[in-house]
């Protein structure tokens, strides 16, 4: 089971990215991770536009509530999701 820990600023979640991939989707899990797959390169950013993209749409937030906590250049990430709790994230993510 994923790890998902409360803060005030919202709940976090840890992701490791698989950029370049046919289609954006979680793919499974890796560890205490879930494993994230986009078709956004690497470069410029697009990759972390496209995680926090995927991850609004997938749990019905404004684009603004999903934030990159930590881990910007790296294939490991933080996702912060403000305005959620703990259980509706378990929810929406069928965890």
């Amino acid at each position: 089971m994923i790890p998902i820990h409360e803060t005030p600023a919202g709940v976090t979640f840890a992701v490791k990215v698989h950029p370049r991939a046919k289609k954006n989707a979680i793919t499974g899990e890796i560890g205490d991770a879930l494993k994230l797959a986009l078709t956004a390169p690497p470069v410029d950013g697009r990759a972390n536009e496209a995680c926090i993209e995927f991850f609004a749409n997938l749990l019905k937030v404004p684009r603004s509530s999903v934030t990159i906590a930590s881990g910007e250049t790296s294939r490991r990430k933080v996702i912060r999701v403000a305005g959620l709790s703990e259980q509706e994230l378990r929810q929406r993510l069928n965890l």
